[in-house]
């Protein structure tokens, strides 16, 4: 079995976890503390920037999958190169607060650029869907990405932290979008999807319920101090998403 045959099969029993380090975060000794944070916590992979000498460092550090972000197809497939188990082309989010956007077209002329240069070095390769698209978009850009062969779709939102509510209400308002984007292309594809951007120990049940088959998280995780409190929060994460899979198992 290799490495990223664990996340396939905890995709297929709908209980992924991805716990995500950061597309901007090149902090090496934050990155380290989350990737052991998701080892300990037994989550399916962990999401790292494309910074090669990072890639590197956390390849040798673990051997659990690791997906590489980036919206630069030469950083994605140069990952490859260096060891990632999967690639994903986006969690374009933080991008937005840059005044970035996405169009879908522009999505699919990234993700065949990337499919040329990795030609037969082909690794698991996920896609994020932006989250600003309209919904029939975001549905046509997903079908389009199915018949290309990519193997998994990752929902997002775009949230303004502009008069946020306070506790559970404000923590339900971040994955608001990213949760009725899953609903909706769950119903309109086959491929598995991701559910990313909002997604904590609070949100991640509405997650499951809305059609994921994994949840992507990062802010819930990576902004903490303290790594006791990062293993908490991911084993909490995994305990959530196990309990996931245990109920598909029952309604089989």
């Amino acid at each position: 079995m290799t490495r990223i045959d664990l996340f396939r099969q905890h995709l297929t029993e709908k209980r992924a976890v991805k716990i995500i380090a950061g597309i901007d975060n090149f902090d090496i000794e934050n990155i380290k503390k989350v990737v052991r944070a998701a080892e300990q916590s037994h989550a399916s992979a962990v999401d790292i920037c494309a910074k090669e000498e990072i890639v590197s460092e956390i390849r040798n550090m673990t051997e659990m999958p690791i997906f590489v972000s980036s919206i630069v197809p030469e950083e994605l497939a140069r990952a490859v190169e260096l060891g990632a188990d999967a690639i994903e082309l986006g969690n374009f989010d933080v991008l937005y607060k840059k005044g970035i956007s996405f169009s879908a077209d522009e999505v699919l002329n990234l993700v065949n650029r990337t499919l040329d240069l990795l030609g037969d070095n082909r690794v698991f390769f996920s896609v994020t869907v932006p989250g600003e698209l309209a919904i029939a978009d975001q549905i046509n850009l997903a079908r389009k990405l199915e018949t290309m062969g990519i193997d998994l779709i990752q929902t997002e939102g775009h949230f303004s932290a502009d008069n946020q509510a306070d506790g559970v209400r404000g923590l339900m308002e971040r994955a608001e979008l990213t949760l009725s984007n899953t609903i909706e292309l769950s119903r309109n594809i086959d491929l598995p999807i991701m559910t990313a951007t909002g997604i904590n120990p609070t949100t991640a049940p509405f997650a499951f319920a809305a059609g994921a088959s994994a949840i992507g998280c990062g802010s819930c995780i990576n902004k903490m101090d303290s790594e006791l409190s990062m293993i908490a929060t991911a084993t909490n994460l995994v305990e959530i998403a196990s309990r996931n899979a245990q109920k598909v198992v029952e309604l089989v």
